[in-house]
């Protein structure tokens, strides 16, 4: 057979087997008008390669299973040779698997030492899992639909309620002024080496308030210059646990605490219970004039959701 039809047939390209003839796996016989003649044994061969070489084996390193597929073997890895070649493989791997197992460890000890700067809370001790990125989103979260639970919110007055703030100050919510305030609500920032609730990647909108809140701060002047007059985080966490986070995240807006789920049995916030806490439902509010103008509900993905925020400032001018 021709080249072409060793190529199709192995599933591989010409020039790779045009490779692996330089250096003297594959031998083909010649014919009188000096072409390539491959057999069906070429085949086997160069289906060997490339299965050695999806197990990570080099092509130089086959060698030692085509010798021994060529001694008449029925498996090209019968022979010690071909033993030898799977440990020297695995070797190797095990010598890079250490190698980027020690990167990961200092990359850790910086994201630590990073996360941790300017804050009052001690890193985690040296024992515990400290690979917990709560500034990333993961993969395939699941998405939150509308249950339409946000849907009465337009058009709903801001109760005269006074929250307390990570500046030092009260915040009365019927009195932020007669612009804009943009408040994102949201279930809890995680903070490096303290587990999140059991399943809350599972639940759906849960994951992503870290990200959030860094896109607030990185858009914050720009959500200013759109039209707000201020930003506002709010959660049921502590005011103590959110000036660490805005100290450690560098927020340039306060974040607002309401323990008692004071807003949400104010205006009829959704809300989802785990592991034996009630905590809001990601959302965010749009308050002009003691009243909400604009609600953004379900939220996703929440590190996306500040940009989202802008661009409806911007198509909504004043």
């Amino acid at each position: 057979m021709q080249i072409s039809e060793l190529a199709r047939r192995a599933g591989v390209t010409t020039k790779a087997v045009r490779y692996y003839e330089s250096l003297g796996l594959l031998t083909p016989e010649r014919l009188a008008n000096g072409y390539r003649d491959y057999n069906e044994h070429h085949v086997r061969l160069t289906q060997e390669i490339r299965t050695l070489g999806s197990l990570g084996i080099p092509v130089e390193r086959t060698r030692p299973f085509l010798e021994c597929l060529t001694a008449g073997h029925r498996h090209a890895d019968d022979c010690p040779a071909s033993l030898a070649g799977y440990r020297d493989a695995i070797d190797e791997l095990t010598q890079r698997i250490e190698g980027l197992t020690a990167r990961r460890t200092l990359l850790v000890a910086h994201l630590r030492q990073a996360a941790h700067r300017g804050s009052r809370v001690s890193p985690a001790d040296e024992g515990e899992d400290l690979m917990t990125d709560y500034t990333s989103m993961p993969a395939d979260l699941p998405v939150p639909e509308d249950d339409g639970a946000a849907a009465h919110l337009p058009g709903t007055k801001v109760p005269p309620l006074v929250l307390q703030g990570t500046g030092g100050t009260a915040v009365r919510l019927d009195a932020l002024g007669v612009g804009r305030t943009v408040i994102y609500v949201y279930p809890l920032t995680g903070r490096p080496g303290i587990d999140l609730p059991d399943g809350w990647d599972s639940i759906p909108g849960a994951r992503g308030c870290t990200p959030e809140s860094c896109g607030f701060r990185d858009h914050h002047q720009d959500l200013l210059a759109a039209g707000a007059d201020g930003v506002f985080g709010l959660s049921s966490q502590e005011t103590d646990y959110q000036r660490e986070v805005v100290g450690r995240l560098n927020l340039p807006f306060q974040m607002l605490s309401d323990p008692a789920h004071s807003l949400g049995q104010e205006l009829g916030l959704p809300t989802f219970e785990t592991s034996g806490l009630t905590l809001y439902k990601r959302l965010t509010l749009i308050i002009r004039d003691g009243v909400i103008e604009h609600v953004f509900y379900p939220i996703f993905p929440p590190d996306e959701h500040a940009a989202q925020v802008l661009t409806w400032l911007r198509d909504n001018p004043l």
